[in-house]
C-alpha cells in the first residue's frame, strides 16, 4: 500500500509539468527580473569569493549533506532556508537579497559554490512539492565543464543564465575547470491546481518546523560566531 507521501506526489507527477525534469523559463515570468540583476549578485557574490576559504562546507551546516560531500569542496552562503533567515548574510549582500524579493513562492535561497574539481554524485532531493531554480553567477570557461544532470538530461551553467528543474529526480554535478563555480540556488514552491496547492503548503510547513531545518540555523549561527567578524574584515564591512 503507498503511504500519503506517494500518492501525494504521484497527483504531483499527474499535474500539468509534473514530469518535467528541466522547465522552459517562460513558466516563471520572475526569472526575467532575476537575470536583470545578475550584474548587481555577480558583484556580491565575487566578494565572497575573495574570501573563500571562511565559507563553510555544505556539510557542516546540514549534516545530511555529507552523504554527498565531506571535503569544504560544495561551500554555501545561506540567505533563507524554509522559515529560516539569515539576517547578518542578508546584510552583506543587499543587492542579491532585494533581488530574492521577486521569486514568487520563495522557500529557500543561498549561494552555492562548486570548487574547481569537484563531483556530486548522483542523489535526490525529498520532495516534488518544490521546484529547484540556479542562475548561474559565476561560470568557469569553457562552460562545457560544468554541468548538472537530471534523470539523464545534462545542461551547462551559464552566466547570467537560468536553470529550473526538479531536483527529486535523481540528479548529479560536477566542475572539471580549474577555477570554482557559483550560482544562486533557491527552492520555491512548485505551481500546482489549487487543491494540490493547498495540501503542498501544509506538508511544506511540517518541514519547515522539522529539526532537519531547525538544525541548520543553529549550525549557521555558530559558524556564524567563529568565523562572521573575519569574514566582515575581508568584505571590508564594519560592524
Amino acid at each position: 500500500m503507498k503511504s500519503f507521501m506517494e500518492e501525494f506526489e504521484a497527483a504531483i507527477s499527474a499535474a500539468p509539468n509534473g514530469n518535467v525534469r528541466f522547465f522552459e523559463q517562460h513558466h516563471f515570468p520572475w526569472i526575467d527580473k532575476i537575470e536583470a540583476k545578475w550584474p548587481l549578485i555577480k558583484a556580491e557574490a565575487a566578494r565572497l569569493l575573495s574570501a573563500i576559504e571562511l565559507l563553510p562546507g555544505f556539510e557542516e551546516i546540514q549534516h545530511e549533506q555529507s552523504e554527498l560531500t565531506n571535503d569544504r569542496h560544495w561551500q554555501i552562503f545561506p540567505f533563507y532556508v524554509y522559515g529560516q533567515t539569515f539576517e547578518r548574510n542578508l546584510l552583506r549582500c543587499p543587492e542579491s537579497s532585494a533581488a530574492l524579493k521577486d521569486i514568487v513562492g520563495l522557500k529557500a535561497a543561498m549561494f552555492s559554490v562548486l570548487r574547481a574539481g569537484k563531483v556530486l554524485p548522483l542523489h535526490r532531493g525529498p520532495y516534488k512539492g518544490v521546484l529547484r531554480y540556479h542562475l548561474g553567477i559565476i561560470i568557469p570557461t569553457p562552460e562545457t565543464q560544468c554541468a548538472i544532470e537530471v534523470a539523464g538530461e545534462i545542461e551547462h551553467w551559464g552566466e547570467g543564465k537560468s536553470l529550473v528543474f526538479d531536483d527529486s529526480y535523481e540528479h548529479s554535478a560536477w566542475n572539471y575547470a580549474s577555477e570554482d563555480r557559483i550560482v544562486l540556488f533557491v527552492d520555491f514552491i512548485r505551481p500546482l491546481p489549487w487543491e494540490l496547492a493547498i495540501v503542498n503548503e501544509q506538508i511544506i510547513n511540517q518541514i519547515q518546523d522539522s529539526s532537519f531545518i531547525v538544525d541548520t540555523l543553529i549550525n549557521w549561527n555558530r559558524w556564524e560566531r567563529a568565523y562572521g567578524k573575519q569574514l566582515d574584515s575581508a568584505l571590508g564591512i564594519i560592524s
